[in-house]
C-alpha cells in the first residue's frame, strides 16, 4: 500500500462526492495512454473521494498530483509498467486504510481497499473493488467482502462499497450486496461510448441519506476510458456543514 498526494482544498458544499472510476489504464478509446485526459474526466466529476481500478501505481500519483488530492494505492499485481491495482483519491481526512485478498484459485489476482474517511463527526468505510471475470469467482468474492470485511467489527461508521463488479448480467453479486446495503437502479457504464453493461456500481448503507445518482457523460469521458465514471451524492449521519479536507481543515464558500 502506498499513500502521495498533497492536502486539497475541500469544496464549499453540503453533498458528499463518491464516484467508482475503471479508468483501463489511462488508455483511451483511441488507444492513447494519457493520465492528464483521465484527470481532466475527474476534474469534471469534482468527486470528495474517488475508487480507481486498472490503474499503475505512477499514474496515481499523478493523477493525484493533477488534482490536489490524497491517494491511496492498493497493488494486486506487477506488470510491466510497474505495480498495478485499485487506488482511492481523497480530499477527506484519511483515518486509515487496510487492504485485502480477494483472489480465486489460479485466476487473476484480485483485491480490494478499504479507506476509513473523516466526515463531520462520522467515519465512513470505503471499499473499493475490482471482481473477477467468471460467475463463479465473483460469487466466492462478493461473500468473502461482505462477510469477512465489510461486516468486520472494526467497521463502525456508514459503508459504501464501489468498484468494478464485473457482473455483466444480474447475478449473485448485486443480490448479496442488495441484502446489505441500498443501491440505485443500475446504470450502464461500459463500453464508454455506447454503454450496454453496468459493470460500474456504488452501494451504500440504506440509512445513508442519498441527494443524486449519475453516470458521468461527458465527451471526454467517452473516449477517455472504456468504462465511464458512475457517481453518488451522499449526507453522512453527523455531517455538519461541509467535508473536512484532508488537513482537518473545513473549506470555505
Amino acid at each position: 500500500m502506498h499513500v502521495t498526494g498533497a492536502a486539497a482544498r475541500p469544496r464549499a458544499q453540503q453533498n458528499l462526492v463518491i464516484a467508482s472510476y475503471n479508468i483501463h489504464r489511462a488508455q483511451g478509446l483511441d488507444g492513447r495512454v494519457d493520465v492528464g485526459r483521465i484527470a481532466d474526466v475527474l476534474a469534471e466529476v469534482g468527486a470528495d473521494a474517488v475508487g480507481l481500478q486498472e490503474v499503475f501505481e505512477d499514474q496515481v500519483e499523478a493523477i493525484a498530483g493533477a488534482l490536489g488530492m490524497r491517494a491511496i494505492m492498493a497493488a494486486t499485481a506487477r506488470r510491466a509498467g510497474g505495480p498495478y491495482g485499485n487506488a482511492v483519491l481523497s480530499r477527506l481526512h484519511i483515518q486509515g486504510t487496510s487492504t485485502f485478498d480477494l483472489s480465486f484459485r489460479t485466476r487473476e489476482p484480485r483485491g480490494g481497499l478499504r479507506v476509513d474517511l473523516g466526515v463531520g463527526a462520522a467515519t465512513l468505510h470505503l471499499f473499493n473493488v475490482h471482481l473477477g471475470l467468471t460467475p463463479r469467482e465473483r460469487a466466492d468474492q462478493v461473500l468473502r467482502l461482505v462477510g469477512e470485511h465489510v461486516l468486520g467489527a472494526w467497521v463502525a461508521g456508514p459503508r459504501v462499497v464501489i468498484g468494478d463488479l464485473n457482473e455483466w448480467f444480474p447475478g449473485a453479486v448485486g443480490r448479496t450486496l442488495r441484502r446489505e446495503f441500498h443501491g440505485p437502479r443500475i446504470r450502464r457504464t461500459h463500453p464508454s461510448p455506447m454503454p450496454l453493461f453496468a459493470l460500474d456500481r456504488i452501494y451504500w448503507d440504506r440509512h445513508l441519506q442519498v441527494e443524486g445518482f449519475h453516470v458521468h457523460r461527458s465527451r471526454l469521458a467517452r473516449v477517455a476510458s472504456d468504462h465511464l465514471p458512475v457517481v453518488a451524492l451522499l449526507r453522512v449521519p453527523g455531517m455538519s456543514g461541509r467535508p473536512r479536507g484532508v488537513d482537518g481543515s473545513a473549506g470555505t464558500p
